[in-house]
């Protein structure tokens, strides 16, 4: 029989087991490994088909876990993760006594090897990076990858995010967003990224350190524009969790000599529009390309350069040559 986390709840030290229920009896049966704990209450997780769960764990603060996450890392037969030590504070808090084992970028083949053979093997296995989501700019992306290579099945176990924290806490649109991960560290391939990124019509999303921001902010605005909005979010869900918006000159000008410190998310909005052509400019266009194209012609190439529909464009070269 599967028991589901609320049929399953019982009192840590209840001592009256003749008051307890059959439910709760088979949750103090469950191993220990295979529980977890919420405040003053135990709970058994359910068992969990085969399969690489990627878990979701919280960013700074410890209470943005979900219910599914906690059922998943008490319940997999294998759990991995960045740095035990890291993670062991999050299973401690929750009492969960399942085992975590090291899986990162230094190990990734060695490790990477015995995590498919679990998975070979009809096991569970659970991955977690130390904060966030795994895959999103951490070394899981290549497990994922060699998982869904070999037929296993992947399953997402959401939950806290730094870059859709960062985007919703900054104020800027959120209709369209990339995440751009990581900048360069080297000054010209920051500069060559950004104006890459220049056009892109959507909020843009970066992890940033805090000894390079300033230097990072100074660049944007160089190559943004100094009144492009943007947002410096730092230490999300923590206790000194901070967002510092305006445009990017300001930005820049605030963080150039600031000592920072703490985990930050750089959030720049979208470009501006670009201005509608003026109604001369747009003229002295179409009577040029008209001196060496046809109409129709000269009303296609002017609708390419200017952005602006072709039939209006059309219908202005005839009124300008005095045939409309």
């Amino acid at each position: 029989m599967v028991y589901g986390p609320a049929a399953l709840a019982v009192r840590v030290g209840v001592e009256d087991k003749g008051r307890m229920t059959t439910e709760d009896k088979n949750a103090l049966a469950t191993p220990a490994s295979k529980r977890y704990r919420l405040n003053d209450t135990a709970v058994a997780s359910r068992p969990l088909e085969p399969a690489l769960y990627l878990v979701a764990t919280p960013i700074g603060n410890l209470g943005d876990i979900t219910i599914r996450a906690l059922e998943t890392l008490a319940g997999a037969d294998v759990l991995a993760c960045e740095d035990t030590r890291v993670t062991r504070v999050l299973l401690d808090r929750y009492g969960i006594e399942n085992r975590p084992y090291a899986y990162h970028e230094h190990n990734a083949d060695e490790a990477g090897a015995r995590l498919l053979a679990a998975l070979e093997a009809g096991k569970s296995v659970a991955l977690v990076s130390d904060a966030g989501t795994p895959l999103v700019s951490d070394p899981g992306y290549r497990l994922g990858q060699l998982a869904i290579e070999a037929g296993h099945r992947v399953v997402p176990i959401p939950g806290a995010s730094a870059p859709l924290a960062a985007l919703v806490g900054s104020g800027l649109p959120n209709d369209a967003f990339l995440f751009a991960g990581f900048l360069p560290t080297k000054d010209k391939a920051k500069r060559d990224r950004l104006r890459e990124l220049a056009k892109v019509p959507a909020t843009l999303i970066f992890f940033e350190s805090p000894h390079r921001i300033g230097d990072t902010l100074a660049a944007a605005a160089d190559e943004l524009g100094v009144e492009r909005l943007a947002s410096v979010c730092r230490e999300l869900t923590k206790a000194f969790e901070e967002f510092r918006r305006g445009p990017l000159g300001d930005l820049a000008q605030d963080y150039a000599e600031k000592t920072v410190k703490g985990e930050i998310v750089l959030v720049i909005g979208p470009p501006a529009p670009d201005a509608a052509p003026d109604a001369a400019d747009v003229d002295r266009l179409l009577t040029e390309l008209a001196t060496t194209l046809p109409t129709a012609k000269a009303a296609t190439e002017a609708a390419k350069l200017t952005g602006l529909p072709r039939k209006d464009l059309y219908q202005r070269l005839l009124e300008l040559k005095g045939t409309a």
